[in-house]
Formats: C-alpha cells, structure tokens, sequence
C-alpha cells in the first residue's frame, strides 16, 4: 500500500492501516540493525537530504544512519552552515534545493507549518523532522512500537503524558497515534504548561500527577523546554521538580509492569530522576533503537521504487 500523501508532515496524515505497515516494516528493520552487517542497500541511488534548522542528536543522527544502512546517499545541511545565515529564505531555500533532485528531505525547523512551504516547493518527499511545537510524527511512532513490544497492544491502556506539554510537538503525535489505537491519555501538568482549549485533544487533563499516575501502563515523561518559554511559566525548576518529577515513589502509584519512557535528551533530577530513568521500567533507551528501526521503515516505504 505504501504511504499514499506526498509528504509526512503530521502523524494524522496517516491512515491507521498505513500506520501499521510502518510499524510491520520497522520490526523488519529491528532484525537487521541486530545483524552484524547491517546493509540493506534498498535505496541504493536515491538522495536524502537532511535540513535541520534546530539542534537534534537522537532524531537527525538515526535518520542519517538510517539512510546510509539503507544504502541512500545522504547530506546533511544544518541552518548555521547554510545560505539562511547570509538571509535567504525557506521558500528560496526549498526551491534551491529542489534543482538537486533529492528524493527526500527530512526536515526540523522552529517555527510550527514550516514544511508546509518547503512541500509546496519541492519535488521530493518531505518528511517532519519536528516543527516548533506542532508535531514530531517520527517519534510518534516510535512511541507506538516500543509499547507494542512489550504489550501486545495499545487497545485500553492508560498512558499518562506529563511535563511540558505546551512546548512538546512529541506530545501532540503520541496523542493522536494513542488515540487512534484506543488508548485512555491522561496529560498532566501545572495549568501554565497546558495548551489552550487542551481538551479538544481528547485527552483527560488533570494538574495533579498522582491521579494520572495512578493504575497507568504507561508513562511518558517530558523535558521542560526552557528554550521555548517565556519566564514565569513555573516558580523554579526545584518546585517543580517536586512537584511533577517521576521518582520512585511516585512510580509506585503505577502499575507493576509500568513502562516508562522519555523521547530526550533527559534533565535528570527534574522531569525524572536517575533510580527511574536507569531503572527496569524504564525503555528510554530501547526508544533510541526503535527511533532507527522506524525511521529506516519510512525512508524505504517513502523512498521506494516508483514514488
């Protein structure tokens, strides 16, 4: 079936069933990053160009691996390194790089709908890498595989979301990719780092951690985006650390198998502490893999023969 849009810049320009083949393809990569040799030149011939107009170890370090496992050949262009910095702009930019012939471009930018121009001016497949705080579909579904993994299913589980999620284009995917596989999402944090009519995302909202934490399957943690916010959001990091930090105690009110997961980079002490963050529940780690497996499966379903 392959993706059928163009472009992947939002999780909800896929249809469940699409969803899932991406999901079916990234347990196949899994199979191959546990080989020795993990060529699997499928793209061999074909361009990736990775643009990345924001900061990223984890997202743009597995799309590239990904693409070179996979056999494409990939560029990696970073906006400080760029003709942005002499004031060119992404339309211009876009269209530039759109005389190249990529195949793909892998995008992160700040500012939320950016892909939408760079879309509308190339040729290639674009795929959101993260814009500002509107969605990050890559993590999406990640999130998705790693709890398929160790539960079987998404179907009436509780999945508590809780921290930053004002600033979190993480946030935003994994509601809706939950959402659409039946999970019960609880979003919890202090009011002041809740969306505006945060209730459409059809999500239970609550400010107090203890009842989003309680009898909940799994736990989603996120960093606090000082870089995004303007002062005054929260009195201090230590109170809110007390407040909204995951330590064990408060992982107690969770249920026995409980899997804990956090999309990085972490700020131990303050969203979750490191007896929880290092701890059997946690598959924060085990996310980094998934991240290669799913984005190696979008890149072979986007980049294929005949797309």
């Amino acid at each position: 079936m392959g993706i059928q849009s163009k472009d992947l810049i939002n999780l909800d320009d896929l249809s469940k069933a699409e969803i899932e083949e991406v999901l079916t393809k990234a347990r196949e990569m899994r199979m191959i990053l546990a080989k020795e040799d993990k060529k699997h030149p499928v793209l061999k011939g074909r361009s990736v160009i990775n643009l990345f107009y924001e900061n990223s170890t984890r997202t743009r370090s597995s799309f590239e691996i990904a693409g070179k496992y996979l056999g494409a050949d990939v560029i990696n262009i970073t906006a400080s390194s760029s003709s942005v910095t002499k004031g060119e702009s992404l339309k211009d930019t876009a269209r530039t790089l759109d005389q190249m012939a990529p195949d793909i471009i892998v995008m992160r930018h700040k500012a939320s709908g950016a892909h939408e121009i760079v879309a509308k001016n190339v040729k290639a497949r674009v795929i959101n890498a993260g814009d500002g705080t509107h969605q990050h579909p890559s993590q999406g579904l990640l999130d998705l595989l790693t709890i398929l993994t160790h539960k079987g299913t998404i179907n009436g589980l509780k999945v508590a979301i809780i921290g930053d999620i004002l600033h979190s284009r993480v946030a935003r995917s994994d509601i809706w990719g939950l959402k659409t596989f039946g999970a019960d999402v609880w979003l919890c944090a202090p009011p002041t780092l809740l969306p505006a009519k945060v209730e459409q995302l059809g999500a239970k909202v609550t400010y107090h951690m203890e009842e989003a934490l309680n009898d909940a399957d799994v736990i989603i943690m996120l960093r606090i985006q000082l870089e995004r916010q303007k002062n005054g959001l929260f009195p201090s990091v230590r109170e809110y650390a007390a407040l909204y930090g995951l330590n064990n105690k408060k992982l107690s009110i969770a249920k026995p198998d409980v899997l804990v997961m956090h999309p990085g980079p972490i700020n131990r002490g303050v969203e979750i502490s490191s007896e929880v963050a290092d701890g059997m529940a946690s598959v924060i780690e085990e996310q980094v893999n998934n991240g290669v497996a799913v984005r190696m499966a979008l890149l072979e379903i986007m980049g294929g023969i005949g797309k």
